[in-house]
C-alpha cells in the first residue's frame, strides 16, 4: 500500500511539474473578438450577413454572423444599427445583402472594444470588389448599394486599428493573469493532495486494487441490463441511433438546417450527441449504483466504492461504438480527422472524471433521498438544450457566451468537436481548460 502510494504521489508530482513547463511556454494567440457596427436601412425585408477573416481566404461561414431586417423596419423606414463579431486580425470583411432587388444604405461604421469606438470612414469604405451590385457609392461614413436580386456581396479592406491595439493589450494581460491562476491552482491542489496524501490517494489505490473485479462487473453489468429479452444488447445501440435519427430528421428535413461550421448538419449534431449519451448514461446508471448492487453492499467484505466505476465504465462500451460510427459518418462526407483525433483520448478521460466526481456524491445521496433520481432525469432533460449541441453558439450574442461555456459540458462538447473535424487542439482553449 505504501508504495503504490509513492508510486502515485512520484506521479502526481511529475504531472504537476509538466504542466507547470507547459503553461509557462505556452504561447496564446492574441486576437481578441471585436464588433463591427453599422447602421442599416433597406427597401425591402432581408437579413444582412458579414464575414470576416485576415484575407479573403479565410472568409468562411463559421467565421459569420447574420442580423435581419424585417417587414416592419422597412414599413416605417427604420435605420437599424447592427453589430457584428469580428477579430482583431480582420483584414478583409464581406458584407452579403440578400437576394432581392433592393436599395440598401450602409452607415456610421466603426468599430467598438469595451469603452473604445473607433470610427471607420476613408478608403475603408470603398469596396475593392463587389458581386451582382448594380452600383454602390461611397461618401460620408456610408454606403449606397443597388442590388440586382442575385446575392450582393461588398468586399471592403478594413483595419481596426487603435481598437484592435487596446484589444490585444487587454487580452495579453488576460492571458497571462489565466497561466497565473492555472499554476496556482495546479500547484495548490498537488500540494494538497501530497499533504492529505492518505486520504487523497486512497481511492485511487483501492480502484486499482480492485481493477479486475471492476472490469469483470462492468462487462457483466453491460450484458444483464438486457438480459430476458431477445434482441439482448443490441437494445444498448438502438436507442441512441433512434434519437439521433429524429434529431436529424426534424432539424435537416423539418427546419431544413443546412451545413453548421462547414461540415454538414449531420456531422455536426452526431460529435455533439455522442458525448452527451455517455455523459447522460453514465449519470442516471451511477446515481442508482448503491441501490442497484444492494445485494452487495450489504456484504460486509465488499469495496462499495468500486460500484460507481462499474457503472462508469459499463457505459464506455456504447460510447467506443459510436465514437467509431462518428468517425464512419465523417469519412462518408469525405473528412479526415487526423493527428487531432487523438486528443478524443484526452476529452473522454476530462468528461469521465467529472463525471465519476459527480457520481460519486449522488450514488450516496440518493440513499436518503430517492426523489433525486427524478430531479437529475429532469435536469439532464434541459441540459441537452442549454449546450450548443443542435444549435451554434453564434446564433445568441458573444456577450452572453460565457454564461454558457461555464457548463463542464460545453467544453467537453465542443473538444469533441474540434477532435472530429475543426482541428484545433486542447491547449489551444488555456482559459477553458
Amino acid at each position: 500500500m505504501n508504495k503504490k502510494m509513492k508510486l502515485l504521489a512520484i506521479v502526481l508530482v511529475l504531472a504537476a511539474v509538466i504542466l507547470n513547463i507547459l503553461i509557462i511556454c505556452r504561447k496564446e494567440s492574441v486576437n481578441p473578438t471585436l464588433n463591427l457596427c453599422f447602421s442599416v436601412t433597406s427597401d425591402v425585408p432581408d437579413a444582412v450577413q458579414v464575414f470576416y477573416g485576415s484575407d479573403e481566404a479565410h472568409l468562411s461561414e463559421q467565421n459569420s454572423s447574420v442580423k435581419g431586417y424585417s417587414e416592419e423596419d422597412v414599413a416605417q423606414g427604420r435605420t437599424v444599427e447592427m453589430e457584428f463579431p469580428v477579430t482583431a486580425d480582420t483584414g478583409v470583411v464581406r458584407i452579403d445583402l440578400g437576394s432581392q432587388e433592393s436599395s440598401w444604405v450602409l452607415s456610421d461604421f466603426s468599430f467598438r472594444y469595451k469603452d473604445i469606438v473607433e470610427p471607420v470612414s476613408g478608403d475603408m469604405l470603398v469596396p475593392y470588389r463587389s458581386q451582382d451590385v448594380a452600383d454602390a457609392e461611397s461618401s460620408d461614413n456610408a454606403i449606397t448599394v443597388i442590388a440586382d436580386g442575385s446575392d450582393a456581396q461588398l468586399y471592403l479592406n478594413m483595419s481596426s486599428q487603435t481598437a484592435a491595439a487596446k484589444a490585444i493589450k487587454n487580452k495579453t494581460m488576460v492571458n497571462w493573469l489565466i497561466k497565473i491562476l492555472a499554476l496556482l491552482l495546479i500547484d495548490g491542489v498537488a500540494a494538497a493532495a501530497l499533504l492529505f496524501r492518505k486520504k487523497v490517494l486512497a481511492l485511487p489505490v483501492e480502484l486499482f486494487e480492485n481493477r479486475e473485479l471492476i472490469m469483470n462487473l462492468a462487462k457483466n453489468d453491460f450484458k444483464t441490463r438486457y438480459a430476458g429479452s431477445y434482441l439482448g444488447i443490441f437494445w444498448a445501440f438502438v436507442q441512441p441511433v433512434v434519437t439521433i435519427l429524429v434529431y436529424w430528421f426534424v432539424f435537416s428535413v423539418g427546419f431544413r438546417s443546412g451545413a453548421v461550421s462547414n461540415v454538414p448538419f449531420v456531422v455536426y449534431l452526431v460529435s455533439g450527441l455522442v458525448p452527451w449519451f455517455y455523459i447522460q448514461e453514465f449519470m442516471n446508471s451511477g446515481t442508482n449504483a448503491l441501490i442497484e448492487y444492494s445485494f452487495l453492499v450489504k456484504k460486509v467484505v465488499f469495496k462499495i466504492s468500486v460500484l460507481p466505476m462499474v457503472k462508469a465504465i459499463s457505459a464506455l462500451f456504447v460510447h467506443a461504438f459510436f465514437i467509431a460510427i462518428t468517425f464512419g459518418i465523417c469519412l462518408l462526407y469525405g473528412i479526415t480527422p487526423g493527428i487531432y483525433a487523438i486528443q478524443i483520448v484526452y476529452y473522454l478521460f476530462a468528461m469521465f472524471v467529472f463525471g465519476l466526481g459527480i457520481i460519486y456524491g449522488t450514488c450516496a445521496v440518493v440513499i436518503f433521498f430517492r426523489d433525486l433520481s427524478q430531479i437529475i432525469n429532469i435536469v439532464l432533460q434541459v441540459g441537452v438544450w442549454t449546450i450548443p449541441i443542435m444549435w451554434q453558439i453564434t446564433m445568441i450574442p458573444p456577450k452572453y457566451h460565457w454564461i454558457f461555456k461555464l457548463n463542464p459540458m460545453f467544453y467537453i462538447v465542443n473538444g469533441y468537436r474540434e477532435s472530429f473535424y475543426n482541428r484545433v487542439w486542447f491547449f489551444d482553449h488555456m482559459g477553458q481548460t
